[in-house]
């Protein structure tokens, strides 16, 4: 059972998300009629798919959400804590035991912006982490940032700097916002490290 024409896991997704056009859809439907081999493929990504949803649901990952997702966790009953520093600024933050997901609103000007990266600093500026190429609206004032509340809950008292940063096709870098997220610890017992 070899398919020779493999359909790659982002056709399967678009399949599955109905974002092709008729005329894609239909080739691709074709084919996973006959090709068991794509059809396990296209399984594995919706299983993958819903996996991932629910982790991010659960807030334990670390990535960037859209205000539908937000909405969508607020009108299931989670209880959504959310910062919005200003650009350049900084907010004082910390999380609950009852808290379920953790948002960071970046304010910025997205208009021209083409691929935008979130990077994770230290106060000093040393970059711990990067989302690279992040979704974002260009037309949208705000990057949703969602931390890792499983993270946060065993935190101790920190600071940590997000930059927003636009890389332009020669991977020259510009900043469009710094926002700093000084963290007290609230939960009881020993933090995590």
């Amino acid at each position: 059972m070899s398919c020779s024409t493999l359909l790659d896991i982002a056709t399967l997704a678009e399949y599955w998300l109905g974002t092709l056009d008729a005329e894609e859809e239909e080739s691709v439907e074709e084919h996973l009629f006959a090709c068991e081999e794509c059809g396990m493929r296209l399984d594995w990504a919706i299983a993958l798919a819903e996996e991932l949803s629910a982790v991010t649901r659960e807030g334990a990952l670390l990535t960037v959400v859209s205000e539908t997702f937000l909405k969508r966790a607020e009108e299931q009953g989670l209880r959504v804590r959310q910062y919005a520093p200003p650009a350049g600024g900084s907010v004082q933050c910390t999380v609950t035991a009852q808290d379920d997901l953790l948002v960071g609103r970046l304010v910025a000007n997205l208009d021209a912006a083409k691929k935008v990266d979130l990077s994770l600093c230290d106060p000093d500026g040393v970059e711990h982490f990067r989302l690279c190429d992040i979704p974002f609206e260009p037309a949208a004032s705000s990057v949703l940032w969602q931390q890792s509340i499983t993270f946060a809950k065993a935190a101790p008292t920190s600071t940590m700097v997000a930059r927003l940063i636009d890389v332009d096709e020669s991977g020259s870098e510009s900043l469009l916002g710094e926002y700093t997220f000084c963290h007290t610890r609230t939960l009881p017992g020993p933090s995590a490290w």
